[in-house]
């Protein structure tokens, strides 16, 4: 008696948990649809409490803007910038030069000016100062809603209530922005990078 007890509830629960999946998988769908053109979204995942994003939008590979050096970008913010310059060890053991600019609040950017495209390409990034703001407008206090409304043009309340972060990725995978969000603001900006650099 007691092993079919345990028989069904096993089942019910491998039953709720596809169901479930299902759901994420039709929210992802549906958002898809509501996606601005502008962020050529190819796919949309929803796992748990993270939707993420993947686009071909310029907006996810240059975060910052499209900089032929890191003087312009400086000058540009119009904000107090601690410039470290130094060589950093990537991926394929290369050692790349790399600006690191931060505030000092912790936030901080790591970037190098690419051969290959003669732009300020992004190595990494942290953002907790208010202050920075993306090129496509998003900063650190605003509200979950403003952040999705970036993207999309229109969506559900309910089918981002739950979602605590929100990654923007490139279609390749290679760059992104990963929005961290606690209660209904933006807490945290994150930028990651997996380029092969040079």
């Amino acid at each position: 008696m007691k092993k079919i007890l345990l028989f069904m509830l096993c089942a019910v629960s491998i039953l709720s948990l596809s169901a479930q999946e299902i759901s994420s998988r039709a929210k992802a769908m549906r958002m898809m649809t509501f996606s601005k053109p502008e962020y050529m979204v190819k796919d949309i995942k929803v796992l748990s409490d993270t939707m993420t994003v993947y686009s071909l939008s310029d907006y996810v590979i240059y975060p910052i803007g499209k900089w032929e050096n890191v003087e312009q970008y400086i000058t540009n913010t119009q904000l107090q910038w601690y410039r470290e310059v130094g060589y950093k060890r990537y991926f394929d053991s290369m050692t790349v030069s790399v600006n690191t600019l931060r505030r000092l609040d912790g936030s901080y950017l790591d970037m190098y000016r690419s051969i290959a495209t003669g732009r300020v390409e992004m190595v990494a990034g942290k953002i907790t100062d208010p202050e920075v703001v993306l090129d496509n407008g998003v900063h650190v206090g605003m509200t979950k809603e403003e952040v999705f409304r970036i993207v999309f043009k229109r969506f559900p309340k309910s089918y981002v209530s739950d979602i605590n972060v929100l990654k923007v990725i490139s279609g390749a995978g290679e760059v992104g922005q990963i929005y961290t969000f606690r209660g209904n603001k933006l807490r945290h900006i994150g930028i990651v990078s997996k380029y092969k650099y040079y």
